[in-house]
């Protein structure tokens, strides 16, 4: 069998990982050449790797209405989000709290520190009432992610924000951005959180580099420590080449969002809508609750097929080279069922049978046409095979 070809490939799952953008990539292999210096150092060498580090942090400062001395270099979005939960519960051991639909980056840190998981409503927004009925004086960070990564629900941060500036003043706001970067003026709609998350890889740039925004009156300690890099909050010599790029693809990002959201919201709901069409008994998630519309990031193609297995769903499509994913995918590869569904309140028989699409700045009118000529009729050979 000969190899497919990149065109005869369909990848429909950008909120897992994004190709690098070739000016990434340029500024990766410069500052790989010539910022090989340790930054710390002060010879001109060193001098060199810390002039591109610093470079990289005004354009990132730029892209998130942050100050440089607010943007935190980590080794990823999980660090990041890590750094901010355990962060802020060593600085004066309070409760912390996080919604049920976090990443597993945030979840897992806020259940292992003994702390609350809020409810969500079944449009995947946090129950605020709840959240007040834990607001208090002892509460030290509450995190809620600004966009959801599997359903691509945004949240609203700043009646978050209310809740705590009235019951809990003295409380963090952190938000894992990691999804919602590339699709929302995080500048704006992040703007009240006090720590902001980042990754890389998730608009353009390279794997291993991310980013937590910490205000400057935010008040958190550091867990690695060691040589007192990134202001005394992240030890370790910086990955200078891989820095570089994630500024490139952060500044282009945000020079390019209002673009690509307009250029991908049309083929997202083409898509949706498509399969939609052809197979009537869809379920676009937590698209519409009532009579009231969702926002949702223009990215997201979150649809439940009842009758059928994602997993066997997502081998066929792999198959014919379209690439997507249904719930988190684990360490191994393997896909776990959907704790953002279950949080909803989708019952596992419908969640069982998610699809996650996740569409980005490189789709293309080719990519949909391709997935909606292929995707339904995956679907109708399943249901046919086990009827």
């Amino acid at each position: 069998m000969s190899a497919r070809t990149e065109s005869e490939e369909t990848y429909l799952d950008w909120a897992a990982s994004t190709p690098m953008r070739p000016e990434a990539l340029q500024a990766m292999v410069q500052a790989a050449q010539d910022g090989y210096g340790n930054p710390t150092g002060a010879h001109h060498r060193a001098r060199v790797g810390r002039r591109i580090v610093d470079d990289a942090r005004d354009q990132v400062a730029d892209a998130v209405g942050a100050e440089p001395s607010e943007v935190i270099f980590c080794g990823s979005g999980t660090e990041a989000d890590n750094l901010a939960i355990f962060g802020a519960h060593a600085t004066n051991n309070g409760h912390v709290a996080c919604s049920a639909i976090e990443h597993h980056a945030v979840l897992h840190p806020v259940q292992h520190l003994g702390g609350t998981v809020l409810d969500v409503d079944s449009a995947g927004q946090l129950d605020i009432a709840q959240l007040r009925s834990i607001a208090n004086d002892d509460l030290a960070i509450v995190s809620v992610m600004l966009a959801n990564n599997e359903t691509g629900v945004v949240q609203r941060l700043d009646e978050i924000r209310a809740v705590l500036d009235e019951l809990a003043p003295n409380a963090l706001l952190h938000t894992d951005a990691v999804q919602a970067f590339p699709w929302l003026d995080v500048a704006e709609l992040a703007a009240p959180a006090d720590l902001i998350s980042l990754s890389g890889h998730k608009f353009g740039g390279p794997k291993g580099v991310g980013v937590l925004i910490v205000r400057s009156h935010a008040d958190i300690k550091a867990q690695t420590l060691g040589g007192g890099q990134e202001f005394e909050l992240r030890s370790g010599t910086h990955n200078v080449a891989g820095i570089a790029a994630l500024g490139v693809a952060a500044q282009m990002m945000a020079s390019e969002r209002a673009q690509v959201v307009e250029n991908v919201g049309a083929l997202r709901d083409r898509l949706v809508g498509g399969i939609m069409q052809a197979l009537p008994d869809t379920i676009e998630s937590a698209r519409q609750v009532g009579d009231a519309a969702v926002e949702k990031v223009a990215g997201s193609a979150h649809v439940c097929f009842p009758g059928i297995e994602s997993e066997a769903l997502l081998f066929k499509l792999e198959r014919v080279g379209i690439y997507a994913s249904a719930a988190s995918s684990c360490a191994s590869g393997a896909q776990d069922p959907s704790h953002v569904l279950a949080a909803m309140g989708y019952p596992r028989e419908l969640a069982a049978g998610s699809l996650r699409m996740s569409l980005g700045f490189g789709t293309t009118d080719a990519d949909i046409d391709r997935a909606l000529a292929i995707i339904p009729e995956c679907v109708q050979t399943l249901r046919a095979a086990s009827a």
